[in-house]
């Protein structure tokens, strides 16, 4: 399929659910603004999610609307008008006259003509689906336009009556990753595996959290990624211990271990890939055994990782693997807890590990889509896995310092991450591309 025409079914599959809602109506998407970081100086450019999903252009100041009538469905982009003088400064835009063909757009528009048009196209629908409180912008900008409807009011035209959420439609779509999507991720997380491998080879004592990070990102650069799907979590020692912790200037000491979170974004798509691994190249005896019970966990995760199970079972057969192992290696009382079941319900191993095993994976690190099925009861039940779902899957064990707790498990923080694809049996692996098992890492590092 050519490039242009996924992005026209995402489109049409958009109007077909506004087609089955409300019979017609109009869907307006805007991209991200610019953000300043300082002073003649602006963050970066990173395009909306959602706008480029529908679109594929990664321009800023751009705005989708989509027109559905029946059957019809029209595709409008408000876009940068082009202009010599901004190109030679900014680089060069696609421009209105451009974008219909390149874009398979039916229309497109300066964006200077945004509201005199807008205010035109509102009035000749009931229904427009937009994101709801988005922000304070976007709330005025609505007003405005159907203020200048009201103003017509007198020539028989009217303001939609009906406010419906987009965005509730568009994450529903894309919370199912299709060939292409699946593709780049499968990319992406190569990628991210091999500067997770480079940041291992090169790892040692002395070193400073920095440099790691600096690894990390010449290996995502210079295999293509445009950018890290997040900051990036290079932490020695204790800081391990801090579950978003950034790269600083710790510096990494013989006998710690090292916990990298680090993913590239690859043509708009996030990978997540978490590993641990011992400055000096081998896991201590306490490092080990909290370690392998953190690889049990996942594999009991990853196990339960199949169509028809719920997103949150794998979650609860990590919780069952890691409280045991609390329990094996004392950090949790089987004398004051009594039972395995009792340390889970009691959630007494949330000490220990306090955030969940999976999040969805997509166009953001954490991606759109309702975790919950939708349901009339008080308590949504957890979403069913399908197939082309694609989530991570990483359990954890963070130990720090306590009168209660053996010094030799101090300061030891453990994750090890993977992102999965949902398939018509179980799972795929997609980050595989760098070593879990404890000894292929030591092997690795001796390299």
């Amino acid at each position: 399929m050519h490039q242009a025409e996924i992005y026209q079914s995402r489109r049409l599959k958009l109007a077909e659910q506004i087609q089955s809602k409300t019979g017609s109506g109009i869907a307006i998407i805007s991209t991200a603004p610019e953000l300043a970081r300082n002073r003649d100086s602006e963050f970066p450019y990173r395009h909306d999610s959602d706008f480029f999903y529908l679109t594929g252009f990664d321009e800023p100041g751009a705005t989708l609307v989509i027109i559905v009538q029946g059957k019809s469905v029209e595709s409008h982009l408000f876009c940068r008008p082009k202009d010599l003088e901004r190109e030679i400064w900014d680089g060069i835009r696609l421009g209105p006259d451009a974008a219909p063909e390149s874009l398979g757009l039916e229309f497109a528009y300066s964006n200077q003509e945004l509201d005199t048009k807008l205010s035109e196209l509102l009035s000749r629908h009931e229904a427009i689906y937009l994101r709801l409180a988005e922000n304070a912008e976007s709330d005025r900008r609505l007003r405005h336009w159907m203020e200048q409807v009201r103003k017509q009011s007198r020539s028989g035209l009217n303001p939609p009556t009906q406010l419906h959420d987009v965005d509730a439609l568009i994450h529903e779509m894309r919370l199912f990753k299709d060939a292409h999507e699946i593709d780049i991720m499968k990319q992406a997380a190569a990628i991210s595996a091999r500067a997770h491998i480079r940041a291992m080879q090169t790892c040692k004592p002395g070193m400073r959290e920095y440099q790691l990070e600096a690894e990390l990102l010449h290996e995502f650069r210079f295999h293509g990624s445009q950018s890290v799907a997040y900051n990036s979590i290079v932490a020695a020692g204790e800081n391990a211990c801090i579950l978003h912790y950034r790269a600083g200037n710790a510096q990494l000491q013989s006998g710690d271990l090292c916990l990298i979170d680090a993913g590239c974004e690859l043509d708009s798509y996030a990978s997540d890939i978490t590993r641990t691994f011992p400055v000096n190249g081998k896991f201590t005896g306490p490092q080990r055994a909290l370690y392998e019970i953190t690889v049990q966990a996942q594999a009991a995760a990853i196990a339960e990782t199949r169509p028809g199970n719920t997103f949150i079972q794998p979650h609860e057969a990590a919780v069952k693997v890691l409280t045991q192992g609390l329990l094996d290696e004392k950090l949790l009382k089987l004398t004051e807890l009594g039972s395995l079941q009792n340390a889970i319900e009691t959630g007494a191993y949330r000490r220990f590990y306090m955030h969940r095993t999976s999040h969805w994976l997509g166009m953001d690190v954490h991606d759109v889509g309702s975790y919950r099925e939708a349901s009339t009861q008080t308590e949504k039940p957890w979403r069913i896995l399908q197939p082309n779902m694609t989530l991570t899957i990483e359990p954890g064990l963070y130990i720090r310092p306590a009168e209660d707790i053996s010094e030799a498990f101090w300061n030891i923080g453990i994750r090890i991450e993977d992102d999965a694809v949902v398939t018509a049996s179980g799972c795929e692996l997609i980050s595989r591309g760098v070593p879990v098992k404890a000894e292929e890492i030591e092997s690795l590092m001796r390299q």
